[in-house]
């Protein structure tokens, strides 16, 4: 058998990707859509196909021959948007690790290059495959190449020989060039004989064999139309038919061993893949054995105050944690409590007996002449707290220094902060306890293993100290770790112990309100249809509306139909039908994601317990699960009543504080620009003003429209917006977009000044800073790559912006737990949303809690702009907002 060469397009691949997969992105904004489509297919073809040899082609930007020969060749392309042109440069690096090679030249199209390639592969005796999206390749096929072309989607395929393609067709492969040349190709704007269409063109080449052939024949071609259409455009035809000619003479040196399959680098690939957060392609990596190293030994204890008195006398800073079962701490109880002193070998394990133990060590903990060392630190003051223990400072968390040090990572497991930081080797949490559904409880793990486990969990703490504090010194970050974020631990274990009260009554009825409009649309559903279904799959919905009621098809995907929320979107007006199944869509979703999912959450206090997150957000903010409560809905008013069920407990208040535009005014700030300064100064409304200005109209002539698009341009300029996604987003088209983009910049000079100042610091310095020295390393400031060094421009704009923000709302945070805690108060900081800080209050303390507040959040910091906050006081969160 031949050896098999694979050849992948792609430009097209992932140009298709990026518009079938929407808004893929990480948590940090960047969009990987395209490139995990592609590699989705790469996977696939490899795996089923397993090629000796693979490349990669791309196109390239600049002009090719064709436009010598016709400059309006692609012309009415717009450029590709941002958000796809960034993901070139991060799918060649993923392909670099792959060790794949990839070509590209300046001059000529992908396609040119794959066919020059599988020329060549022919002469040596290969057999080719084309993976591509792009129907031209059909033209290259015979004995020894085939394609594979994508048909909707990215992984549903239509593999092509040369039967196939005369069975399609009835033409052989090469003889689609002529077709083309008869019938054009509007997208790339090869103009075709005007008036001959793909049936037509076919039927002519089949007939005569080829556009030469026509044209030899041309006074027996029937119908004067088209025989006159024919001669009027003979010109065209035949460059319509160079146009569309794959060109297999590129010059390339080209040595096909070259292309062989070679071994992945491994370690590359798995951070790249953590790093875009493609779990599904690391669990395609293989994974080694390891030795593991010892420097400790552990004793299990039976009788608590015999590691009190140790701890007692040592007098020394001393590492601890609590281990429990499960993966979210506030629905499990501590199993076990594990102590180390510094500087000696043994590690002390108690189990548990009862949770009300840990008060055996209340002394201990809240010894405030004793650093008290963790790794996962949150969890330990949760289940404190819950037991009436007030961990004292000092303490420090080796998992929050790590999160400053290098927020980019998607989860802080000991055994990789240890393999990076000491060298050393560690059993993995799952290499312990297993995963899924066979997962094991800590009483099942056996003794000696268990003892290993949380011994060198508990020794490399220790170790982790010193080399991560260095770390944090020689970065300027003293500040923000021992007075920012060490603090934040407990304020937000605080609130997770406290909760939010739900009134569960109320979300019952809610729910059965709105199960009886679920109930009432679906018989208008059916009636609308004719026909009973379910509208829930998918698969019955559109045959209903394009099969049955005959509705314009939008798109489709591999199993049939889109009925997804663009394509119902874009068939508002046409049936009546489509207006009551976005309604049923969206009374549904808040009916099982939203009632029936926190109702769930409820505990036994009748109140929900938030798990809030700490060292998920690159920038620095703080998100919640388990409910999201960033995520309740509130952007209609059905979404909004949900926040009727969290109410203020008997004899309580909600005093809601929310700053004002923070981000704006942090931008003002950071860019001290004059103009945006003098509107916060003279307490405009920033998004009217924004919209007087970017859109020419007088301020008191500023529709809501114009306001509403214009707060949109002001908060995207924060995030790095590009026109595809303003015009998304606003339903315009990318010019005007661009066009409301400059206006913005010609405005705000001091902000335009500010993004481009900010980027050449980036490169200068490798990383941004925020107003407490939060740090986020941009590498991709300095790529070769215009696209990744895009992506690190717009980063290095927002993360200044939104970490400066997140930082002071921290700063907030702590100080009015603190003075709450120093005033003897009974209200209680509960949560945190975005700029929002909610403390229940009891009836009697409310006056002074919304005081405290105010003052609290609006001098939290200092800048050139005051900080305003917006305090309302209702019994319910949706009075309070």
């Amino acid at each position: 058998m031949n050896k098999k060469f694979m050849i992948i397009d792609g430009s097209s691949l992932i140009f298709r990707a990026f518009y079938a997969i929407r808004n893929l992105t990480t948590k940090d904004g960047i969009f990987t859509n395209g490139v995990y489509g592609f590699l989705n297919m790469y996977y696939r073809v490899v795996d089923e196909y397993k090629p000796d040899n693979i490349c990669v082609v791309f196109d390239k930007s600049a002009p090719t021959f064709r436009h010598e020969d016709y400059e309006a060749y692609k012309g009415h392309r717009d450029k590709a948007p941002s958000e796809l042109s960034s993901q070139f440069g991060i799918l060649k690096d993923i392909l670099n690790s792959l060790n794949v090679k990839f070509e590209e030249q300046d001059g000529y199209e992908a396609d040119d290059i794959a066919g020059t390639l599988a020329k060549k592969a022919q002469e040596e005796n290969y057999d080719t495959i084309l993976v591509t999206g792009d129907k031209d390749y059909l033209q290259l096929v015979d004995e020894n190449i085939k394609v594979l072309l994508t048909r909707r989607g990215i992984t549903d395929v239509d593999e092509y020989n040369e039967e196939s393609v005369e069975e399609k067709y009835e033409l052989k492969p090469i003889q689609l060039i002529d077709v083309k040349g008869l019938m054009g190709d509007p997208s790339d704007n090869i103009p075709g004989v005007p008036g001959v269409g793909e049936k037509t063109a076919l039927k002519l080449i089949r007939e005569y064999d080829s556009i030469e052939n026509v044209y030899a024949n041309i006074d027996n071609i029937s119908g004067k139309a088209l025989k006159k259409k024919l001669e009027e455009n003979e010109t065209l035809a035949y460059l319509s038919k160079k146009l569309g000619t794959i060109f297999l003479e590129v010059p390339m040196d080209i040595d096909i061993e070259k292309y062989k399959i070679e071994e992945p680098n491994y370690e590359e690939l798995k951070e790249k893949y953590e790093k875009l957060e493609f779990n599904s392609f690391i669990k395609k990596l293989p994974t080694e054995e390891i030795e593991y190293e010892e420097d400790f030994e552990y004793v299990f204890i039976k009788d608590s105050s015999k590691i009190l008195d140790k701890l007692k006398k040592s007098k020394k800073d001393f590492a601890f944690h609590l281990f429990y079962n499960g993966s979210n701490y506030i629905h499990s109880k501590p199993e076990i409590l594990s102590f180390k002193i510094i500087g000696e070998e043994k590690v002390y394990i108690y189990i548990l007996k009862d949770e009300k133990e840990l008060l055996d060590f209340k002394e201990i903990f809240e010894n405030n002449s004793i650093t008290k060392l963790s790794y996962d630190l949150k969890s330990d003051i949760y289940y404190l707290l819950r037991n009436g223990i007030d961990l004292k400072v000092p303490y420090e968390d080796l998992t929050v220094a790590e999160y400053l040090i290098d927020p980019s990572k998607n989860s802080y497991d000991i055994d990789k902060t240890a393999k990076l930081y000491l060298n050393r080797d560690l059993f993995s949490n799952e290499e312990i306890f297993g995963k899924g559904k066979k997962k094991k409880n800590l009483a099942d793990i056996e003794e000696e293993q268990l003892g290993n486990y949380i011994g060198m969990y508990m020794s490399v703490t220790e170790d982790l100290r010193k080399t991560l504090t260095e770390i944090i010194e020689e970065r300027q970050m003293h500040d923000l770790y021992f007075n920012v974020e060490l603090p934040l631990i407990k304020v937000l274990a605080s609130m997770e112990v406290e909760g939010f009260e739900v009134d569960a009554g109320y979300l019952t009825d809610l729910g059965d309100k709105f199960n009886e409009e679920i109930l009432e649309l679906e018989e208008k559903i059916y009636e609308d249809a004719g026909m009973e279904f379910n509208i829930n799959s998918p698969k019955q919905l559109g045959e209903v509306l394009f099969d049955k009621l005959q509705l314009p098809v939008i798109k489709k995907t591999k199993t049939g139909y889109s009925t997804d929320a663009e394509v119902l979107d874009k068939l508002k007006g046409s049936h009546k039908i489509i207006e009551r199944i976005l309604r049923y869509r969206t009374v549904k979703k808040l009916t099982t994601t939203y009632i029936d999912g926190l109702i769930k959450l409820i505990g036994e206090d009748g109140r929900i317990h938030s798990t809030f997150n700490q060292t998920i957000a690159v920038t620095g903010r703080i998100s919640s699960i388990d409910p999201n409560l960033q995520n309740i809905p509130v952007k209609t008013e059905e979404g909004r009543l949900i926040r009727k069920a969290f109410v203020a407990g008997e004899g309580k208040k909600l005093v809601d504080a929310d700053y004002s535009q923070i981000e704006l005014r942090v931008l003002a700030h950071l860019a001290n620009d004059e103009v945006m300064l003098q509107f916060f100064k003279e307490g405009l409304d920033i998004h009217r003003k924004t919209a007087s200005e970017v859109f020419n109209v007088d301020f008191d002539k500023v529709t809501s429209l114009d306001r509403s698009n214009a707060k949109a341009v002001n908060f995207g300029i924060v995030y790095g917006i590009g026109d595809y996604s303003l015009s998304q987003d606003l339903n315009i088209t990318r010019k005007e977009a661009r066009e409301y983009i400059e206006n913005y910049l010609n405005t705000y000079k001091g902000i335009k000044k500010y993004m481009e100042e900010i980027v050449e610091v980036g490169k200068e310095q490798g990383y941004v800073e925020t107003i407490m020295h939060r740090r986020r390393y941009i590498p991709e400031l300095n790529s070769k790559n215009f696209n990744i060094r895009g992506f690190g421009e717009r980063v290095a704009l927002n993360t200044p912006i939104q970490g400066s923000a997140a930082d002071i709302i921290k700063i907030a945070m702590i100080e009015v737990y603190n003075k709450l805690k120093e005033k003897n108060l009974k209200s209680k900081l509960i949560l945190q949303v975005h700029d929002e800080l909610i403390i229940e209050a009891t009836e009697d303390e409310v006056e002074e809690v919304t005081n405290l507040l105010k003052e609290i959040m609006e001098n939290a910091v200092k800048l050139k702009v005051d900080l305003k906050v917006d305090i309302n006081i209702g019994d319910s969160w949706y009075e309070s907002k």
